[in-house]
């Protein structure tokens, strides 16, 4: 009874389905290197976007459902390095030079805004989310970009998708330093890269900055009776975020092997909130180790979900889809119920 309170049954029924999920695959004789070879790639190319929620929480702001300012930095930020003629990795450390100036503006402006709804932090989140990603959309049909790889062929704007490819970014972490482990594929520059980004913020969590965000967050008063200024911490978390937003689009693009634009970030903020909230986390307390748990989860039933199902509706071909759309649904059902009741 004790574990059931702890976890929650919620949360108990989704690691339940979770292995369901893994025997089922045993059972059935699917490619289990095949799947966990796909399983680490979705979980590195998705980690840092899971991550970019933690700061968020810390502070105080809650859940960051307007992750997608941040999502929309690292897209400017790597289009503009596409604009010159760089290759692999110069082209993609370039994009997170042009994104993390860009993401820290936002993320300030973002964070001083949120100061003044406090209370309504996360409806104000959602709204300014969605907002920006129409507004780009309108950025995008007149951006200035010139590369004909990105461009439209005629008239101006850039294209909905634009392919990595040609620049050698594509699957660049993923590829570099990888190895096998009989026919299981170790993307370890992406894995690398992603703990790297965890200890860089566990880093600061325990720095004198990083104590006193902890503490705004869990209790603003104190921390003001303490000598906190609670509203520069929220403002440092809301660009900590934006900035883990923008570099984790950039490793998500580069894994996926394309920029996705216009309805690409829509529900980005979405999955990654729900994944860190299936991990472990509450609307006022998160850490690292929810966040890992969480993408570990989500990714991995989506990973496994899909031919699973296949299998069992070989009849009915697009069963499998419906199947993980549903599933993705649910759990994000369950995040957003988190929510609403104010968490665990």
């Amino acid at each position: 009874m004790n574990i059931i309170t702890a976890v929650s049954v919620p949360r108990l029924i989704i690691i339940s389905f979770f292995i369901f999920l893994c025997v089922m695959a045993v059972i059935l004789k699917l490619s289990i290197s095949e799947l966990l070879s796909s399983s680490l790639v979705r979980i590195g190319m998705n980690g840092i976007l899971v991550l970019a929620i933690l700061p968020s929480i810390t502070c105080g702001t809650g859940p960051n459902f307007g992750l997608s300012l941040g999502i929309c930095c690292g897209l400017v930020g790597g289009l503009t390095a596409m604009e010159f003629e760089l290759n692999a990795y110069t082209n993609f450390f370039a994009a997170i030079a042009f994104s993390i100036p860009l993401a820290v503006i936002v993320g300030l402006g973002h964070g001083l805004v949120l100061n003044k709804v406090k209370g309504s932090e996360m409806m104000f989140n959602i709204f300014i989310g969605w907002s920006v990603v129409s507004i780009m959309k309108v950025f995008w049909l007149v951006a200035p970009f010139r590369n004909p790889e990105m461009a439209w062929p005629i008239g101006r704007g850039v294209r909905v998708t634009i392919a990595l490819l040609n620049r050698e970014v594509a699957q660049l972490l993923n590829n570099t330093l990888s190895f096998k482990i009989g026919d299981i594929t170790i993307p370890t520059g992406l894995w690398l890269f992603f703990l790297l980004c965890c200890f860089l913020v566990w880093l600061f969590l325990r720095s004198k900055t990083g104590i006193a965000m902890q503490a705004a967050g869990d209790n603003p008063r104190f921390a003001e009776a303490a000598g906190i200024n609670v509203d520069r911490q929220r403002v440092i978390g809301t660009v900590l975020s934006s900035i883990l937003g923008a570099v984790g689009i950039l490793v998500y693009a580069q894994s996926f092997g394309f920029y996705q634009l216009y309805e690409g970030p829509h529900f980005m903020p979405i999955i990654a909130v729900a994944a860190i909230l299936i991990g472990g986390a509450s609307i006022k307390k998160a850490s690292i180790l929810n966040v890992i748990v969480g993408v570990i989860l989500f990714q991995g039933i989506l990973v496994i979900s899909m031919p699973v199902f296949n299998v069992f509706t070989q009849d009915m071909a697009s069963m499998g889809e419906i199947a993980r759309v549903v599933i993705t649904n649910g759990i994000i059902l369950y995040a957003l119920t988190q929510i609403v009741t104010g968490g665990e």
